[in-house]
């Protein structure tokens, strides 16, 4: 075990296939060197480690509730309480299953009551609270529970640095379902290899699957995050009960995935063959009619993708916190992205003022503005009142007291991409932060008034992540 700990810690902060790759090369379970990452990261046992992991989830478990006794959401109205209604099975014969997709609904409705704490985004974030109470229900002991609890964040963590932009793919449905694959082969007992095929598996058919406009519209999630615990479920038993080759090492499946993140609008079709060509199925009698020069550059071309592939993927990992630190503050609205990164850029800004506010302008990249009913009362809550993404209470209220305050409000549509910038202006001064917009209530602070030192020490302050 001492040979496993240099090593971590001489690599660490690892990887999604590092993790793997050390958990076979010592022989321990892959869940063995998340927690030892742990355990040098912060210095800290591995009880207590297990113990914090619990709390990290405590809020994502309370909004669970709340969805599953009598919240309602606006697009998706009460259909957890009414599943949870029903005497026996609901969709499944499958009993954990049945639950796990039952809760991961309920954390859906939660979420639009009391928000959630965002991962890669609020999305992911419903089927790893579904995944951990199912497992409570089914009578998992607590050790097992809060392991499979810190793998799942050790991997989420991964796709909280590579979601920049909006896209389920990195988040709700491709986030959540390689977390779950991994999460149902570590429950079961198999094998760090078993568990690398089933994340591949699991991330395929997520790759570049956006989420907007489908946010917007009622009951269309439901079948992203319930995909995410099908086919995570799904792929990690099947990578359990038949040898298959998977010959896609995760880290390249992840490092497409940032990719094709960024780029689906417009270059979906070129990045998936950039990555996964190498990886065709070839037949022999095919290639004998191929010149050897030509296989020869094809072979180079594979080298060239991993080298890329694993440079994408440290690079991600080195931008990630010890797993206690991963989840973000809790974003009421609904969306971390839509709600939680303007309304952090408008705390700022209400940081940065002082006096009476007169007027306040909020200048919005078009997907914003267009969900502006949802991220208005954010950034007034934020702006105004320097209320946090969590004050449910503030932002079911906050645009009607600006109205009764006599508070000029001004909304414009801005066309710089990801742009929010939130200006205020009071009876003495005039403040201003113009930032890009991030996912799990992130945000990139380009500049402010009256000075962006100021501002980057509000947002320290405030526990507002800026990258």
């Amino acid at each position: 075990m001492s040979e496993l700990i240099k090593e971590i810690a001489a690599n660490q902060p690892l990887t999604v296939g590092e993790t793997i790759a050390l958990a076979e090369k010592y022989n321990v379970r892959v869940v063995d060197v998340v927690l030892s990452e742990t355990e040098i990261q912060l210095n800290m046992p591995r009880a207590e480690i297990l113990t914090k992991v619990m709390d990290e989830y405590a809020h994502n478990l309370k909004a669970l509730d709340i969805g599953l006794k009598d919240g309602e959401s606006i697009l998706l109205g009460t259909i957890a309480s009414q599943m949870n209604q029903i005497q026996g099975p609901k969709c499944f014969q499958d009993t954990f299953l049945d639950n796990a997709l039952l809760y991961t609904q309920a954390a859906q409705v939660g979420n639009h009551c009391i928000g959630l704490r965002p991962c890669a985004g609020t999305g992911d974030s419903c089927p790893y609270a579904g995944f951990v109470k199912a497992m409570m229900t089914a009578g998992y002991d607590e050790v097992t529970i809060a392991e499979i609890a810190a793998l799942i964040l050790k991997i989420g963590s991964i796709f909280r640095v590579g979601k920049i932009t909006t896209g389920c793919n990195m988040e709700g449905f491709g986030a959540g379902a390689a977390c779950i694959a991994a999460a149902t082969v570590a429950m079961q007992g198999g094998s760090p290899r078993q568990m690398e095929k089933a994340i591949v598996l699991a991330m395929s058919p997520t790759i570049a699957v956006p989420c907007t406009p489908r946010v917007l519209v009622p009951a269309l999630c439901t079948s992203h995050i319930g995909g995410a615990i099908l086919i995570g479920m799904y792929s990690g038993k099947l990578c359990m009960l038949v040898d298959m080759t998977v010959n896609v090492p995760v880290d390249v499946m992840i490092a497409m995935a940032s990719e094709v993140h960024v780029e689906s609008a417009r270059h979906v079709v070129p990045t998936v063959v950039e990555y996964m060509e190498p990886f065709f199925k070839r037949k022999e009698l095919v290639e004998s009619l191929v010149r050897q020069e030509v296989k020869d550059a094809e072979q180079q071309k594979i080298r060239e993708t991993l080298e890329k592939a694993q440079k994408v993927s440290k690079k991600m990992a080195q931008g990630t916190k010890p797993i206690l630190q991963t989840y973000g503050d809790a974003v009421v609205g609904g969306s971390s992205q839509a709600v939680g990164s303007p309304t952090n850029a408008a705390r700022i800004a209400h940081a940065l003022a002082k006096g009476k506010i007169r007027k306040v302008t909020v200048e919005l990249y078009p997907e914003l503005f267009a969900r502006r009913a949802i991220n208005i009362p954010g950034v007034l809550m934020g702006a105004v009142f320097g209320a946090s993404t969590s004050d449910y209470e503030m932002y079911n209220k906050s645009v009607a007291m600006v109205k009764e305050m006599g508070i000029e409000v001004d909304i414009q549509e801005g066309h710089e991409e990801s742009i929010q910038r939130i200006t205020i202006e009071t009876d003495e001064m005039t403040s201003m932060v113009d930032t890009l917009n991030r996912g799990g209530g992130r945000l990139v602070l380009r500049d402010a008034k009256p000075s962006l030192a100021e501002a980057v020490e509000a947002a320290k302050k405030m526990g507002i992540v800026l990258v």
